[in-house]
């Protein structure tokens, strides 16, 4: 049985010929439902240095920080998108950084790991990274992968960074490798007083192959 519902482009043409919508010349309704179902696409997450220090075979975890490590604890968390919109629910997410030292575990895997998306979503608890001697602002590297996408390599910064002297709009290219403001992420802190942390959200998008 017919549901009755009309199609979107037969609203359209039923919304044209009422006057509720109007079109400016040179667009047919074809035209304006194609973009409709396909809209513009957004903007792949800029990339980064992958740096000197990444290592394979990090393991499956989403928990990096161990009880009494030194620094402050962070929660990283996001979604790993197409530039279409579409989560990407078999990408796999790299992560690495320093420790509170600004020191990179040569010889083993603390603060690295490896995991895939959970429904396209990710999250994985850390500390805040230390500056170390060749590098000027805190960051964390990824490595995101997926089936038909280009692998990502990029970097997450943190506005809290006393580099930035409270404004990172204005002095995020204090570092030479920030190319863009958009890697670097507002912060905010949650818990109780006897059990603060850092909560940071950066989404992801990869490009298409």
């Amino acid at each position: 049985m017919p549901s009755g519902r009309l199609s979107r482009r037969d609203l359209l043409e039923k919304s044209i010929a009422l006057g509720v919508v109007s079109v400016a010349a040179g667009l047919s309704p074809a035209s304006i439902v194609a973009a409709w179902d396909d809209p513009a696409p957004r903007p792949g997450t800029p990339e980064n240095a992958l740096g000197p220090f990444y290592k394979k075979h990090a393991p499956d975890t989403r928990a990096m920080r161990i009880p009494g490590d030194p620094g402050m604890p962070l929660v990283v968390s996001g979604g790993v998108f197409s530039t279409h919109g579409e989560g990407l629910p078999e990408a796999t997410v790299e992560v690495w950084h320093t420790d509170n030292r600004g020191r990179y575990d040569i010889d083993g895997y603390r603060y690295r790991a490896r995991f895939k998306t959970a429904d396209a979503k990710y999250a994985f608890e850390s500390i805040m990274p230390g500056h170390y001697p060749d590098r000027v602002c805190q960051h964390v590297h990824y490595l995101v992968t997926a089936p038909g996408h280009r692998p990502l390599v990029t970097q997450l910064y943190f506005a809290t960074d006393p580099v930035f002297e409270g404004d990172p709009a204005r002095n995020f290219r204090r570092d030479p490798l920030i190319t863009t403001g958009e890697l670097v992420r507002p912060v905010m802190l949650a818990g109780d007083p006897g059990d603060v942390h850092a909560v940071v959200t950066l989404d992801l998008v990869l490009e298409r192959l």
